[in-house]
């Protein structure tokens, strides 16, 4: 504890670096609130570098939290807007271009499968489509492949 009280505008930034890092590569800035805290950390440090704030912790403490607290009021609306923003574009992937034989006939009324990559794929389609049709790949979803007659 004596070494940080000694260092702590250092240690105040290090540890804003360390909050950042993690809210952007771990937490994929999911959580906003690190975020907050890691750009507050970071600025109290730099002022009491700069000398505007005193190196002391309840110097730390409430600057802190007037600037994280200014920070959320200020970013929280974009920061949300940002996260909302989804593109929804199909990515075509390894199953691109996709073509097999059916072994079995695809319909609604049963569930039907393939095997591909080691995985067992359960196989839709908007029409039925009778064992033995060559189909290919027309849409990607988690576990299922959907699936149109090729041409």
């Amino acid at each position: 504890m004596d070494l940080i009280s000694q260092n702590l505008p250092q240690a105040l930034m290090v540890i804003g670096i360390i909050a950042l890092i993690i809210e952007v590569t771990v937490l994929g800035l999911s959580t906003i609130i690190l975020l907050f805290l890691g750009l507050s950390l970071l600025t109290s440090g730099l002022l009491m570098v700069a000398g505007v704030l005193p190196e002391t912790i309840t110097a730390a403490l409430w600057s802190n939290t007037i600037i994280t607290a200014v920070l959320a009021l200020l970013l929280w609306k974009p920061m949300k807007r940002m996260q909302e923003n989804v593109d929804s574009k199909q990515i075509n992937s390894d199953f691109a271009d996709l073509t097999f034989v059916l072994a079995k006939d695809v319909s609604d009324k049963e569930i039907t499968t393939h095997q591909y990559s080691g995985i067992s794929w359960q196989l839709k389609s908007t029409q039925p489509i009778s064992a033995g049709t060559k189909v290919i790949v027309v849409k990607k979803e988690v576990g299922v492949m959907w699936v149109a007659p090729a041409p």
